[in-house]
């Protein structure tokens, strides 16, 4: 695993930096007042959907071509994190409108991107992803989903029926990319199939919100197809390719999913910086006994080798490198475990007080759990690293 002889892992340069600032700023002032009545009324967060759409950190992914701004991987991730850093349901905005439009963009022909990618760029419309389901999580080739063509109407359309489980963000978005069996008698994984599939088309339906420990503010729900009929424009790729379209997409998107782990612990380390320079104890500040200083050191030297690993993943996403796969789910894996180990050191800082939440610790705990899970449990992404290795 090398990078590429041409260019460096990646470098941070002005036009980063600059989105860095107006990110952290509008994070302060327009999400971060709202995060904890969001996690506690688990609602959407509508403040921060808003204050993204009007800064355009929305969708920052979608090229020029589209009306987006075209911000690179990079630049992707540090929205991610710094939306993260304030509140993890909303980071899930840009994050998922990431995830649900990239088998476009990686697969979809130019009339299909700029149908839907032009409105997504626009902020009018939001995009999610369905692949898991409820006995195909981590056996994605396994899924149930059906998609059988029909020519009776003359326009090759294509009806859907089955469900998909864990779906981030449904019921809010408007569309959503789901994978499907179209050949049931098939090669195993080169049978499947992906679709655009709109929320105002006919027998598409949701389950009932998953009640969960964190990302409360970001609703989790069942996507449920009864004899939808999808016209055949709305196929992405060649039928059979939907699966290949599928984990190329988490290829970059697991990515994304690394940035938000780091948003997450940046924000507690803030926290807990903040307070032990203030709690009192045995007549002098917390910060000055060593043990504490050795678990800041130990916090902030994981953090920071978290996000040195997802910016080069990041940079091997925008360039396309071979080595992408083992990155991103290195980049992912590592940072979510560095996640959670640092907020649970941020509660433990905290003491009875990072239990309550009158702080934000113990919600930045809870939401660091699912960056271990989602986008491929952690134990999927070392099979993949495996994989990867043992290919030479």
């Amino acid at each position: 695993m090398t990078a590429s002889s041409d260019f460096p892992l990646f470098q941070i340069n002005e036009d980063h930096e600059a989105i860095r600032e107006a990110v952290r700023d509008l994070a302060a002032a327009k999400i971060a007042p709202f995060a904890a009545a969001v996690d506690e009324e688990a609602r959407y967060p509508q403040e921060a959907h808003d204050a993204l759409v009007a800064s355009d950190f929305f969708a920052p992914h979608v090229g020029e071509e589209y009306g987006g701004v075209g911000a690179d991987a990079l630049a992707t991730c540090i929205v991610i994190e710094e939306v993260a850093r304030a509140c993890a349901s909303s980071s899930l905005i840009p994050a998922v409108n990431k995830l649900g439009s990239m088998p476009v963009i990686l697969g979809g022909n130019e009339e299909i991107k700029r149908k839907y990618l032009t409105p997504l760029a626009a902020g009018e419309t939001s995009f999610s992803y369905g692949l898991s389901e409820r006995e195909a999580g981590s056996d994605t080739a396994s899924m149930k989903c059906r998609a059988k063509l029909d020519k009776s109407a003359g326009d090759d359309s294509w009806v859907l029926n089955g469900q998909k489980s864990w779906i981030t963000n449904a019921g809010v978005s408007d569309y959503y990319t789901v994978l499907a069996v179209t050949d049931p008698d098939g090669t195993r994984g080169n049978n499947i199939s992906a679709f655009v599939v709109e929320k105002s088309d006919e027998g598409f339906t949701f389950g009932e919100k998953e009640r969960k420990l964190g990302i409360k503010g970001s609703p989790t729900r069942e996507l449920i197809f009864d004899n939808v009929r999808i016209p055949g424009d709305r196929i992405i790729g060649a039928p059979g390719e939907g699966l290949k379209i599928a984990l190329r997409t988490l290829d970059h998107t697991r990515v994304t999913i690394g940035a938000q782990a780091v948003g997450i612990a940046q924000g507690a380390l803030d926290h807990a910086l903040a307070y032990v320079k203030e709690r009192k104890q045995f007549g002098k500040n917390i910060a000055e006994f060593q043990g504490i200083q050795f678990m800041l050191a130990d916090m902030a030297m994981e953090l920071e080798a978290a996000r040195q690993m997802v910016y080069v993943a990041a940079a091997k996403s925008e360039r396309g490198d071979a080595d992408l796969s083992f990155f991103g789910a290195a980049a992912k894996c590592f940072a979510s475990d560095v996640a959670m180990k640092v907020t649970t050191d941020a509660v433990q800082l905290l003491g009875g007080a990072g239990y309550t939440r009158d702080f934000p610790l113990e919600r930045m705990m809870r939401d660091a759990k699912i960056t271990q899970i989602y986008e491929g449990t952690n134990q999927v992404q070392r099979i993949v690293m495996a994989r990867q290795l043992l290919k030479g």
